[in-house]
């Protein structure tokens, strides 16, 4: 629901889309809004590293998974490689954790 200010006190609803008045919203509610999305930041940014660093994590093993699938005899350094990325991956979402407890 909006809440448009009018010649007296504070309506609810948008009005006549012909009406010429103008409408202003208001302030507490921009400030209670304003408010909530900061709290809400830390959660923001931790669950999209989360999601990066769980893409990353399975783009990484299927492609290591098909690497070794056509050779199998580059095994050991397909997997080598494969466990350095995805722990590289993972400090990703290590870090947005950090950030996330920090309240950025």
């Amino acid at each position: 629901m909006r809440l448009f200010r009018r010649d007296r006190g504070w309506t609810a609803g948008g009005g006549d889309k012909n009406n010429n008045e103008r409408k202003i919203m208001n302030p507490y509610i921009i400030a209670e809004a304003a408010q909530a999305v900061t709290g809400v930041t830390g959660s923001i940014t931790l669950a999209l590293a989360g999601a990066g660093a769980a893409i990353g994590v399975g783009l990484i093993g299927s492609k290591a998974a098909e690497a070794v699938g056509r050779n199998p005899g580059a095994f050991g350094k397909v997997l080598t490689l494969s466990i350095i990325a995805m722990a590289l991956s993972e400090a990703i979402a290590i870090y947005a954790l950090i950030l996330a407890f920090q309240g950025r």
